[in-house]
C-alpha cells in the first residue's frame, strides 16, 4: 500500500531531511586521500548526536553502521572499514536518519583528489540521472516514467542502471511501497500523486550491470570490477511539481 503524506508530515520529513542532508554536506568536506570510511562513520556519528536525530541503517536487518560506504567497484551497502582512501578512488556515500518520527535518506558519489576522466564523466552521469528521474516526478505521470528517464539518460551515456537494487517510498519507514526502479517503461507503473515521497536513487555502473554480495552479506560489487557511483533524493510529489526534501 502506497501512503500518502499530509502537508504537515511533509513539514516533518522537511526536518528530517534537512538534517540528513547537512550531514551529508559535512562528510563530503571531510572526504580525502587517507582518511578512513571509519573515520566518517564517527563523524556521521557525532553529528547525529549534537541534532538529536537516529541513525536510520544502525540495527535495520542487523546493519552494523550508521554509514554505508561504498569505494570504487562497490555499488552499495559497504561497510566502513579502517582502510585509507586513495587519490583516484571514487567513494559513494548512503546515509539516512530518523528525526521526530520521520526518515530523510540520500547519497552522493565523491572523488577522492583527482580522479579520471572515465570516472568523472561516471559520476556526473549518475548525478545528472537522478535529477532526470526527479522531472518526471508529478501528479498524474507513471511511476516509470521515473525510471526511464534515469535509464535513457544513464544509457546514452555509454553506463549501466544496476536492476537489483532500487528506490522506495520513505515516510515513517525507511522502505515503503512503492519501489522505484532505475529502468522501465515510460507510461506504465502506478499513477504518480501528490502526497507520496520517494527516494528515487540511480546506482549506475561503468561497465555491466550485474552485481554480486560479497561474504559479509552486505557489501555488493560490480561483477566486472568497474566502477559504480550512487545518488539519491528523497523527493516528494506536489501539486505544484517535485520538491527535493535533501537538497539545501
Amino acid at each position: 500500500m502506497i501512503i500518502l503524506k499530509s502537508p504537515r508530515e511533509i513539514e516533518r520529513m522537511r526536518a528530517a531531511c534537512k538534517i540528513c542532508a547537512e550531514i551529508l554536506i559535512l562528510l563530503r568536506e571531510q572526504v580525502k586521500p587517507g582518511v578512513t570510511t571509519m573515520a566518517l562513520e564517527e563523524f556521521a556519528n557525532s553529528e547525529i548526536l549534537k541534532r538529536k536525530a537516529k541513525p536510520a541503517f544502525k540495527g535495520y536487518y542487523k546493519y552494523p553502521n550508521s554509514l554505508c560506504c561504498s569505494p570504487n567497484d562497490r555499488v552499495v551497502h559497504g561497510m566502513p572499514t579502517r582502510v585509507p582512501l586513495k587519490e583516484g578512488d571514487i567513494l559513494s556515500l548512503d546515509f539516512g536518519i530518523l528525526y521526530n518520527d520521520f526518515f530523510g535518506d540520500s547519497a552522493l558519489t565523491i572523488p577522492v583528489g583527482t580522479i579520471s576522466a572515465g570516472a568523472r564523466a561516471l559520476v556526473a552521469a549518475t548525478e545528472e540521472s537522478l535529477y532526470a528521474g526527479i522531472d518526471k516526478a508529478v501528479p498524474g505521470g507513471r511511476l516509470f516514467d521515473i525510471s526511464h528517464a534515469v535509464q535513457s539518460y544513464v544509457e546514452a551515456k555509454g553506463f549501466s542502471v544496476v536492476r537489483d537494487y532500487v528506490g522506495h517510498g520513505i515516510g515513517r519507514n525507511l522502505h515503503e511501497e512503492p519501489q522505484v526502479p532505475n529502468f522501465g517503461v515510460p507510461g506504465t507503473g502506478v499513477r504518480l500523486k501528490a502526497g507520496m515521497v520517494l527516494a528515487i536513487e540511480p546506482m549506475v555502473n561503468e561497465g555491466s550491470y550485474e552485481v554480486r554480495t560479497l561474504a559479509d552479506g552486505w557489501t555488493v560489487v560490480t561483477c566486472d570490477g568497474g566502477y559504480s557511483a550512487h545518488f539519491e533524493h528523497t523527493v516528494a510529489i506536489t501539486d505544484k511539481g517535485p520538491e527535493i526534501l535533501t537538497r539545501i
